[in-house]
């Protein structure tokens, strides 16, 4: 009895403290970034990501019943926008009143056009451009401070801080890669046309439009075409998915493959400059690619 008395007492404590927090819930891992940096150091929020962080991209993810109970707790809901949420619209048969809780990072980037074959009418990976991830912070910052004007001053400060990183990264990319200017790449899915139209590159071809695709002998040989075709440029795959194809066309080809992470998984609990990071390392790999082909 002693022990039930000390465990509700302790419950009574902690129960006013969970009510008087405020929860935000972000769409996936690049979100969940921007939000962790624009709360570094704020009180009484609890930021949580609704697709586990080694989930990858939401092409054709599917609510679960936890995820919808914690957007029902939700008193803010952040996205990336540009169509990449396939799920918010039967989400929001179920839960109308979240439509006005939602904060979309997309308003104002810079949206490249998806080719015939894309599901939406833009490519949604807009964060791999650090200028559109710029936008997307203040665009989230605003949306926050409005919404909790109590943390309001906190969250400018830390968009500003976070926003001048992200400056200084941008201008660091930008005198990095210009021996990449006009190299020819190919990669495997449709996650880099963006960081690829900021810094110079061009993307040949992309093989595969969907991660996981079964791909039959005779696809496959179209593809070592198209690669040989094309004068065999350097493969990028992700670590997310499987390379297998993109080793076969290699093995085809001769061409060298490499790895180009969209930073859409990472650990649970990342550093504030996790972003920087990755990118910083996408750029690594692709001037030792620039290296190999012998472009130098």
């Amino acid at each position: 009895m002693r022990i039930l008395t000390a465990l509700l007492a302790c419950l009574l404590l902690i129960l006013p403290c969970a009510a008087a927090g405020e929860t935000v819930v972000t769409s996936f891992y690049p979100i969940y970034l921007i939000a962790l940096n624009l709360f570094d150091g704020v009180e009484g929020i609890d930021v949580h990501n609704l697709a586990a962080p080694d989930f990858g991209c939401l092409h054709d993810y599917q609510l679960t019943v936890r995820d919808m109970k914690a957007l029902s707790s939700a008193d803010v809901f952040l996205i990336n926008g540009a169509d990449m949420e396939e799920f918010i619209e039967p989400a929001l048969e179920s839960l109308p009143e979240l439509e006005q809780r939602i904060v979309d990072a997309s308003p104002g980037v810079f949206l490249i056009e998806e080719d015939e074959e894309g599901e939406t009418p833009y490519n949604p990976h807009i964060w791999l451009s650090v200028r559109n991830m710029q936008t997307m912070t203040a665009n989230l910052a605003e949306g926050l401070a409005a919404m909790l004007p109590a943390h309001a001053e906190a969250i400018r400060a830390n968009r500003d801080a976070y926003l001048e990183r992200l400056r200084l990264l941008d201008a660091e990319i930008t005198e990095q890669a210009i021996p990449l200017k006009g190299f020819a790449i190919v990669t495997f899915h449709e996650a880099f046309p963006y960081f690829a139209d900021a810094y110079g590159i061009e993307i040949a071809a992309v093989m595969a439009h969907e991660p996981g695709d079964s791909l039959s002998a005779g696809e496959l040989m179209e593809l070592v075409k198209l690669e040989r075709s094309l004068g065999n440029p350097p493969l990028f795959t992700e670590p997310q998915y499987s390379d297998s194809t993109a080793i076969t066309v290699s093995q085809e080809t001769g061409a060298p493959v490499y790895q180009l992470d969209p930073c859409v998984t990472g650990p649970a609990n990342p550093p504030l400059d996790y972003y920087e990071t990755v990118m910083r390392r996408n750029l690594t790999v692709l001037l030792e690619a620039f290296e190999s082909a012998g472009q130098a």
